[in-house]
Formats: structure tokens, sequence, C-alpha cells
């Protein structure tokens, strides 16, 4: 994604509309030209190639565009490594204390310092070590010292579209609530769709069912007591993955900031401040670069996945389960478990998550009344202070610490299969 800095986009009508580059000639032709000044800087250091990057923007009014392409590629596509003979604190410490030991600095000590500290390099490594390499690697772990030692090249249409992309997600930075509307998809988009937000960790309302669609009410960074940066990226990157959803409308209430020149001070308690609005809709044109869903929301899933094929028992796994209906939304279990005798027993992960979703988490399985359901429960999770009681639950509830053991859970599962 930008920084805020390298965001454009314009008003319209009281919305806000992101830039974007036209998939033409011209934008081909900038994205290929900077790939290629990338692939030449393999090997260069990140503020010898800043300097490359710099003249390449030249006087253009166009800066942004260019700066922010860039951001994308260095970010996502390039691989920069400290590249020093020794690990430079240690590197730093050795050399200092030959350094004190030589009495005042000079240019002729500091050529013998270097020279010693190299050749006492080289009989430790067994390999030839240069002055040079050791004056190179001081400080070789400073950002504009890290060399670029690997990039893998996009498309220059792939550029484009992820410029686009990330230009629209910039705009949920100060988004005071968004509103997604799934309209009559199958029941697999759905479930894609509730498996995003929940992998995402958003605080999320939920209202319909799934014969006629699903409204989410998303609460925005800016709704936030604290304004949060992290959940801010988060629901950004909501966006390239609701791309793979079919059909769907957005719309996003965003904080409009301030001109640079407004006194804040000045600004009455009881005033609302100006908003912008965004709209999207599933033939926005936007590409998104996350493949599409994988089988597993997070690593704790796969590795009890896989632990589960371990075990000697008839009852099997499954990994796609239907949608809970509950008034005014809808549960997501993460596995069914059924036995050959066609009894099942839905499992429901709850691990690592903010006390506003466990109290929504736990409101929804209170109302979902499924006598069939199991939980599995981080004990790291501080239900009390987040206001919440396990103990209607305690009968489904599997509490683990790192890792959840299949073993537990289907002790749980068959007890649950067993009650009347």
């Amino acid at each position: 994604m930008l920084p805020t800095d390298l965001l454009i986009s314009r008003r319209r009508y009281g919305g806000l509309v992101p830039h974007r580059l036209a998939l033409d000639a011209d934008s081909l032709a900038l994205a290929a030209e900077l790939i290629v000044l990338f692939q030449e800087a393999v090997g260069q250091r990140r503020g010898e190639f800043g300097e490359t990057l710099a003249a390449f923007e030249g006087e253009d009014t166009a800066f942004k565009v260019k700066r922010g392409l860039a951001h994308l590629l260095q970010s996502d596509f390039c691989t920069f490594e400290t590249v020093a003979p020794l690990d430079p604190p240690e590197l730093r410490r050795r050399v200092f204390a030959l350094g004190a030991a030589a009495g005042p600095p000079s240019r002729a000590r500091r050529e013998a310092l270097l020279c010693h500290a190299a050749d006492d390099l080289a009989l430790e490594k067994g390999s030839l070590v240069t002055a040079e390499e050791v004056a190179a690697g001081l400080f070789a772990d400073l950002p504009v010292r890290q060399t670029l030692t690997a990039f893998d090249p996009p498309a220059p249409e792939a550029l484009v579209h992820r410029f686009n992309l990330a230009q629209a997600q910039g705009v949920f930075y100060r988004a005071h609530e968004l509103v997604i509307t799934a309209h009559r998809n199958t029941p697999a988009r759905y479930k894609q769709l509730f498996r995003y937000v929940k992998l995402f960790g958003l605080m999320t309302l939920i209202e319909g069912d799934a014969d006629h669609g699903f409204t989410l009410r998303v609460d925005g960074p800016a709704s936030l007591f604290e304004p949060s940066t992290r959940y801010g990226l988060a629901m950004a990157k909501l966006l390239p993955a609701l791309l793979h959803v079919t059909k769907w409308t957005l719309r996003a209430s965003l904080k409009r900031r301030p001109p640079p020149d407004a006194d804040t001070h000045r600004i009455r308690e009881d005033e609302t401040p100006p908003a912008d609005t965004f709209e999207l809709d599933a033939r926005c044109g936007l590409v998104s670069h996350y493949k599409p869903g994988g089988e597993f929301d997070s690593i704790l899933e796969e590795a009890f996945a896989a632990r589960w094929e371990k075990l000697d028992t008839p009852w099997t796994l499954e990994r796609e389960v239907d949608l809970v209906p509950v008034p005014g939304s809808a549960i997501i279990p993460d596995f069914r478990v059924v036995h050959p005798d066609g009894r099942s027993v839905l499992v429901e992960i709850v691990g690592y998550w903010r006390p506003e979703y466990l109290r929504k988490k736990f409101a929804l399985l209170r109302k979902a009344g499924r006598r069939d359901l199991v939980l599995a429960v981080s004990e790291r999770l501080n239900l009390a202070g987040a206001g919440v009681d396990p103990g209607e639950f305690q009968d489904r509830i599997v509490w683990f610490k790192g890792k959840l053991e299949p073993r537990a859970v289907l002790e749980r599962v068959e007890a649950v299969a067993a009650a009347p």
C-alpha cells in the first residue's frame, strides 16, 4: 500500500475520487521504464538507488505517480539485505575496540586499523576480507546502506493495476464507517466475504440473510476512541479481498482532513466535522493481487487440520461449512466434524481478538442457540475483561494455549454428539 503523502484524490459532488492511471501506452511505458531501473539497480545500496530515482522524477509535476509506483516496487517486489563480512554491531565493536587501543585518530591510523580488522576476520573466516569490505560493513545495517539483492519484476500492466488499487485502499485510512452490501451471491461467495472480515479482525455488524443478501457495517479507524493506524491498514487490506466476491457495493464515510491553514483549536465541541464519501461496486475495474481465497484462515487452523489427519478416528474433519443463520447476522464455523453414522458437530476456533470482537462473537453464539457447536477458546483471551461470561458454553468449550490439540477437541465433540 501507499503512505498518505503519496495518495492522490479529488472531491466530486461530495464524494472522494482516488486517482487512477489509465491502462494506456503512456502508463505502461512509465511502469516498464521504472521496472528496468530496478532491474539494473540490483547490487546497489538503497541510498545510491534513491538518488537514481530522484533523478528519474526530475521536475515532473506528476512526481507522486512516479514516486508511488517506485514505492510499490520497493515494498512489494524488492529484497534489501545487509551485506557485511560480519554482523555490523559486532564489527563495530571490534573495530572501535582496536581504535581505542591505537591512540588518537588519524587518516593513517584509520587505514591501518581497517587492515588490522580485515586480517583478523580473514583468519577467522578462512577467506580473504579486504579493508574496503570492513569499511563498507561498519554501518551496512542502516536502511540507506542496505543492498538491493533481489528484484522480482512484475509485468507493467500488473504494476499499474497495483497502483490504482493502492490509491483506492488509501481512502480507508480515515474511514469512519464502511458499508458493504453483498447482493444475492452464492453461499460460497458469502462465506468467502465473511472469512475476509474475520481474517482481518474488523469490527462488523452483519444484517440480512442468504436469500436476499447481507449488509456489513464495518467500524473504521476514525470511529475508534483512539484512531489506530494498524486497524486502518487492516480495513484497507479488505478491498483487494472484496474484489474476489461476485456481486457487491461499497460506501465509506470518511473523516475529512482540515485544510493546512485551519485553526483546529477554534472548532466547537458540538460541531460536526465535514465528511466525504467513497463508493465502489463490483464493476469498478480494480484488479486484486490476492490469490483467490486460501483453504485456511490462519496458521492455527491449518496446523490443527494437519494434526487431525494423524488421529485414529472415524470422525472426519470438513473445511467447507454452511452458514449458520442468526437473526441479523450469520456465523461461519471453521470446521464440521462428521461421523459415518450421520452425526455432525460444528467447531469454531476463538483465537486472538479484541474485546469488542469477543463480545460480539459470544452474543452471536448465544443468539444462534446451537447445541451442536464446540468452541475452541485460547486461554490467552481475557474474556472477563471483555465482559464475556463463557459459563453457559462451558460444556462445549475446549481451552487451549499455543497449540490446539485435536484429541481434546475430539473428546468434546463426542460428548456433544452424545448429549440428548
